[in-house]
């Protein structure tokens, strides 16, 4: 059921109608408030389930939207994120007050923040989605037959679209965003530890879609209903059409392990750069600054440095990062061939395994690129991994050898990032490797369909 239109919504319907932007069904539509929380399991699975509906709905009325309706959709979505900056970042601050109170890492309080810039980041990146080319109806192949058929096979949005997601509410707008130009809903639960942020953005999407005629319902949150919320959620099957986790280890495998939804697995990023015994100096401290330190809280980020035996540049790579403020975590080799002036920590297998998210750094010697490349095998999490060298062989061995969703050669792993990568956002970095794979951007929210158009045609 869905309410009557509002009279702005009802006027920008026909407006957009009149204009060939709005199918010729569809005036735009807001359901009900999200119910109220309740106390029971069953109840509560009751109330996703309705949400999950409504937003079957909302997708059918987003698969049919037009690239121009989308873009208008996308950069409504921008301008009221900068005209309720106050609102936002009111709701945040109470988010970052509870979590300092209750001893969150500073790893986790950076995510958790915005700021002003921030916010405009996000409405930058709206307007920069709006600017791409619609990834719907686009012709992945098509042939015609010999007995005259003519086949395209297409790609068509996955339709109700549900994420899972720790104290970042940046993912909130991103994956709204993607969302919207992909043509699919989203059902969202961010996380306790941002609810404040989360709701005052959804309330923000929602109001921006309604003005401009597209279905509110095609954002909705499952956050008011917590773990039994999410649980719901994972549940779902044959109402969501995708489910994707994103954080860290604990979460992203519980939802791999519980979900009954199809789920889209992102990793967390034990990311490795090996420093080849031809990189250059100046390139390779500037490349571990940057990988390490720009923003240590993200999964992008450098966690595990491996140093060729014949490397020259330990010594000042190891003390531009301690003058960083990063703490090394070096192996026995390492330690010897370290300055006394350059202080470090033991190293143990935990070290190898771990994702700081912080400014630690595990540091281990090898003596060829074979060594290197088996240490990633045993302890990378196949997020990204980076060569630096300027021997093209050895480049191009990397590139061959190691297994993950991005492998880059004399450049800062933080490139691994939808935005970064010209996809405008992204909804996770996947590291399983059906479906998608690396940073998923709009084409990543899309399946396909074939279409088969004949003129009589039986099959013999």
């Amino acid at each position: 059921m869905t309410e009557a239109l509002t009279p702005r919504s009802a006027v920008l319907a026909e407006q957009l109608f009149a204009n060939g932007l709005l199918p010729a069904d569809g005036a735009a539509e807001r359901s009900p408030e999200t119910p109220p929380e309740t106390a029971g399991a069953a109840d509560v699975e009751a109330a996703v389930h309705a949400i999950a509906d409504r937003s079957r709905h909302a997708a059918r009325r987003m698969a049919r939207a037009n690239r121009a309706w989308k873009d208008r959709g996308l950069r409504a979505v921008a301008a009221a994120l900068l005209e309720r900056k106050a609102q936002v970042l009111a709701a945040n601050g109470k988010d970052v007050a509870a979590g300092k109170a209750n001893g969150t890492s500073a790893a986790m309080l950076d995510r958790l923040t915005l700021t002003g810039a921030r916010i405009q980041g996000l409405a930058d990146a709206l307007e920069n989605l709006a600017n791409l080319p619609d990834p719907v109806g686009n012709v992945v192949r098509g042939q015609t037959l010999p007995n005259g058929l003519r086949l395209r096979q297409i790609n068509v949005p996955m339709g109700v679209v549900a994420a899972i997601y720790e104290a970042r509410p940046n993912v909130t707008v991103d994956i709204a965003g993607l969302g919207l130009k992909s043509g699919n809903a989203v059902i969202l639960r961010g996380g306790t530890a941002a609810a404040a942020t989360n709701a005052a953005l959804v309330s923000v999407l929602r109001d921006a879609l309604d003005s401009v005629g597209l279905p509110a319902d095609a954002v909705q949150s499952v956050d008011q209903y917590g773990r039994e919320g999410a649980n719901a959620l994972m549940q779902a099957r044959g109402r969501v059409d995708v489910l994707i986790p994103r954080g860290g280890r604990e979460l992203i495998q519980s939802v791999v392990t519980n979900a009954k939804v199809p789920v889209i697995e992102t990793g967390e990023g034990n990311v490795h750069i090996f420093l080849d015994a031809s990189a250059n100096e100046e390139m390779a401290v500037e490349i571990l600054l940057n990988a390490k330190t720009q923003r240590p809280s993200v999964c992008n980020t450098v966690e595990t440095l491996l140093v060729h035996s014949g490397s020259t540049v330990l010594p000042a790579v190891a003390a531009a990062l301690r003058a960083a403020g990063v703490t090394l975590h070096a192996d026995e080799r390492i330690r010897a061939a370290l300055p006394a002036s350059v202080a470090s920590v033991p190293a143990t297998d935990e070290d190898w395994a771990t994702e700081y998210m912080d400014l630690d750094l595990a540091v281990a010697m090898v003596d060829s690129l074979d060594d290197a490349v088996k240490h990633i095998r045993t302890w990378s999490t196949g997020h990204t991994e980076a060569i630096l060298t300027n021997d093209l062989g050895n480049a191009e061995r990397f590139i061959a050898e190691v297994d993950s969703a991005a492998v880059i050669v004399n450049a800062s792993t933080r490139f691994t990032d939808g935005g970064e990568l010209g996809l405008g956002a992204e909804v996770g970095i996947s590291t399983q490797k059906l479906h998608a794979r690396g940073p998923m951007g709009l084409t990543e929210l899309t399946t396909t369909k074939w279409i088969v158009q004949g003129e009589g045609q039986i099959r013999a």
